[in-house]
Protein backbone atom coordinates (compact mmCIF):
# COMPACT_ATOMS: atom_id res chain seq x y z
CA UNK A 1 0.00 0.00 0.00
CA UNK A 2 2.83 2.54 0.74
CA UNK A 3 4.46 1.83 -2.67
CA UNK A 4 1.49 2.45 -4.43
CA UNK A 5 0.92 5.28 -2.62
CA UNK A 6 4.10 6.92 -2.92
CA UNK A 7 4.06 6.20 -7.04
CA UNK A 8 0.92 7.37 -7.16
CA UNK A 9 2.20 10.90 -5.78
CA UNK A 10 5.07 10.71 -8.06
CA UNK A 11 8.02 10.23 -5.38
CA UNK A 12 10.66 7.51 -6.47
CA UNK A 13 12.69 6.98 -9.85
CA UNK A 14 11.14 6.58 -12.69
CA UNK A 15 7.88 7.78 -11.21
CA UNK A 16 6.57 10.81 -13.87
CA UNK A 17 6.13 7.38 -16.04
CA UNK A 18 4.49 5.56 -13.31
CA UNK A 19 2.86 8.00 -12.24
CA UNK A 20 1.24 9.58 -15.61
CA UNK A 21 -0.21 5.72 -16.62
CA UNK A 22 -2.90 5.39 -14.23
CA UNK A 23 -4.21 8.91 -15.00
CA UNK A 24 -4.08 8.71 -18.41
CA UNK A 25 -6.54 5.12 -17.70
CA UNK A 26 -8.67 6.60 -15.87
CA UNK A 27 -9.83 9.76 -18.20
CA UNK A 28 -13.46 9.64 -18.80
CA UNK A 29 -14.05 8.76 -22.60
CA UNK A 30 -10.40 7.62 -23.38
CA UNK A 31 -9.22 11.19 -22.95
CA UNK A 32 -5.57 11.54 -22.97
CA UNK A 33 -5.56 14.03 -20.32
CA UNK A 34 -5.68 13.39 -16.97
CA UNK A 35 -8.75 13.94 -14.48
CA UNK A 36 -8.39 16.38 -11.96
CA UNK A 37 -12.11 16.76 -10.59
CA UNK A 38 -15.19 14.81 -9.57
CA UNK A 39 -14.92 12.70 -5.96
CA UNK A 40 -13.41 9.72 -7.19
CA UNK A 41 -10.10 12.37 -7.73
CA UNK A 42 -10.89 13.70 -4.16
CA UNK A 43 -11.16 10.32 -2.25
CA UNK A 44 -8.02 9.22 -3.78
CA UNK A 45 -6.65 13.07 -3.08
CA UNK A 46 -7.96 12.93 0.75
CA UNK A 47 -6.75 8.95 0.76
CA UNK A 48 -3.54 9.59 0.81
CA UNK A 49 -3.63 12.44 2.99
CA UNK A 50 -5.01 10.24 6.02
CA UNK A 51 -1.98 7.73 5.24
CA UNK A 52 0.13 10.44 6.85
CA UNK A 53 -0.80 11.69 10.40
CA UNK A 54 1.30 14.46 10.12
CA UNK A 55 0.43 15.73 6.99
CA UNK A 56 -3.40 15.31 7.81
CA UNK A 57 -3.35 17.52 10.90
CA UNK A 58 -1.60 20.40 8.67
CA UNK A 59 -4.51 19.60 6.47
CA UNK A 60 -7.48 19.85 8.99
CA UNK A 61 -5.55 23.20 10.42
CA UNK A 62 -5.55 24.75 7.09
CA UNK A 63 -9.35 23.52 6.50
CA UNK A 64 -10.34 24.83 9.31
CA UNK A 65 -8.42 28.51 8.95
CA UNK A 66 -9.90 28.80 5.93
CA UNK A 67 -12.87 27.98 6.81
CA UNK A 68 -13.09 29.81 9.70
CA UNK A 69 -11.78 33.23 7.78
CA UNK A 70 -14.19 32.95 4.80
CA UNK A 71 -17.11 32.45 7.81
CA UNK A 72 -16.09 35.04 10.09
CA UNK A 73 -15.49 37.59 6.68
CA UNK A 74 -19.11 36.01 5.67
CA UNK A 75 -20.79 37.25 8.82
CA UNK A 76 -18.75 40.97 9.05
CA UNK A 77 -20.32 41.89 5.63
CA UNK A 78 -23.99 40.18 6.10
CA UNK A 79 -25.41 43.64 6.21
CA UNK A 80 -23.87 44.90 3.58
CA UNK A 81 -24.58 44.75 -0.23
CA UNK A 82 -22.70 41.67 -1.53
CA UNK A 83 -21.93 38.22 -0.78
CA UNK A 84 -22.18 37.98 2.75
CA UNK A 85 -24.61 35.02 3.31
CA UNK A 86 -22.75 33.47 0.00
CA UNK A 87 -19.53 33.83 2.45
CA UNK A 88 -20.91 32.13 5.39
CA UNK A 89 -22.34 29.18 3.36
CA UNK A 90 -19.08 29.20 1.76
CA UNK A 91 -17.34 29.29 5.14
CA UNK A 92 -19.10 26.40 6.31
CA UNK A 93 -19.03 24.74 3.02
CA UNK A 94 -14.91 24.54 3.37
CA UNK A 95 -15.47 23.78 7.22
CA UNK A 96 -17.75 20.83 6.34
CA UNK A 97 -15.30 18.84 4.29
CA UNK A 98 -13.78 17.85 7.24
CA UNK A 99 -15.45 18.16 10.63
CA UNK A 100 -18.42 16.55 11.49
CA UNK A 101 -20.07 19.35 13.41
CA UNK A 102 -19.70 21.64 10.59
CA UNK A 103 -21.53 19.19 8.05
CA UNK A 104 -24.76 18.85 10.09
CA UNK A 105 -24.65 22.62 10.37
CA UNK A 106 -24.78 22.92 6.70
CA UNK A 107 -27.52 20.82 6.49
CA UNK A 108 -29.56 22.59 9.32
CA UNK A 109 -28.82 25.99 7.94
CA UNK A 110 -29.86 25.13 3.89
CA UNK A 111 -33.11 23.71 5.27
CA UNK A 112 -33.66 26.99 7.18
CA UNK A 113 -32.70 29.31 4.38
CA UNK A 114 -35.00 27.43 2.07
CA UNK A 115 -37.88 27.52 4.14
CA UNK A 116 -37.24 31.08 4.71
CA UNK A 117 -36.82 31.70 0.89
CA UNK A 118 -40.21 29.96 0.35
CA UNK A 119 -42.08 31.77 3.12
CA UNK A 120 -40.74 35.13 1.79
CA UNK A 121 -41.70 34.36 -2.01
CA UNK A 122 -45.04 33.20 -0.69
CA UNK A 123 -45.82 36.68 0.60
CA UNK A 124 -46.52 38.32 -2.92
CA UNK A 125 -44.86 41.59 -3.69
CA UNK A 126 -45.84 44.01 -1.27
CA UNK A 127 -43.65 41.96 1.43
CA UNK A 128 -40.42 41.53 -0.94
CA UNK A 129 -41.07 45.28 -1.52
CA UNK A 130 -41.03 45.97 2.23
CA UNK A 131 -38.25 43.71 3.04
CA UNK A 132 -35.88 45.82 0.52
CA UNK A 133 -36.76 49.21 1.83
CA UNK A 134 -35.98 47.42 5.50
CA UNK A 135 -32.31 46.08 4.03
CA UNK A 136 -31.74 48.98 2.54
CA UNK A 137 -32.07 51.57 5.48
CA UNK A 138 -30.06 48.36 7.47
CA UNK A 139 -27.17 49.05 4.91
CA UNK A 140 -27.46 52.64 5.40
CA UNK A 141 -27.32 52.46 8.49
CA UNK A 142 -24.71 50.32 8.81
CA UNK A 143 -22.55 52.49 6.51
CA UNK A 144 -23.46 55.59 8.81
CA UNK A 145 -22.88 54.39 12.00
CA UNK A 146 -19.28 52.54 10.79
CA UNK A 147 -18.00 56.47 9.20
CA UNK A 148 -18.12 55.68 5.18
CA UNK A 149 -20.80 59.10 4.66
CA UNK A 150 -18.01 61.08 6.65
CA UNK A 151 -15.58 59.36 4.66
CA UNK A 152 -16.74 59.95 1.38
CA UNK A 153 -17.73 63.43 2.13
CA UNK A 154 -13.93 64.45 3.51
CA UNK A 155 -12.62 62.97 0.25
CA UNK A 156 -14.95 65.16 -2.00
CA UNK A 157 -14.43 68.04 0.66
CA UNK A 158 -18.56 67.99 2.27
CA UNK A 159 -17.60 67.88 6.10
CA UNK A 160 -22.10 68.40 7.42
CA UNK A 161 -21.97 67.27 10.89
CA UNK A 162 -24.72 64.71 10.43
CA UNK A 163 -22.70 62.40 7.73
CA UNK A 164 -20.32 61.49 10.53
CA UNK A 165 -20.82 58.40 12.66
CA UNK A 166 -21.67 58.39 16.39
CA UNK A 167 -18.88 56.08 16.64
CA UNK A 168 -16.05 58.41 15.20
CA UNK A 169 -14.66 61.50 17.19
Amino acid sequence: MENSSDTAVGRGAGSAEAGSAPDTESAPGGDAGPERSGPAFWRAFRGRIAGRPTLELVYRVGVAVVGTVVFVVGVITIPFPGPGWALVFAGIGILATEFAVARHALVWLRDKYRRGMAWYISRGPLMQVLAFLVTCVVVVATLWVLGTFGLIGGWIGVEWQWLHSPLMP
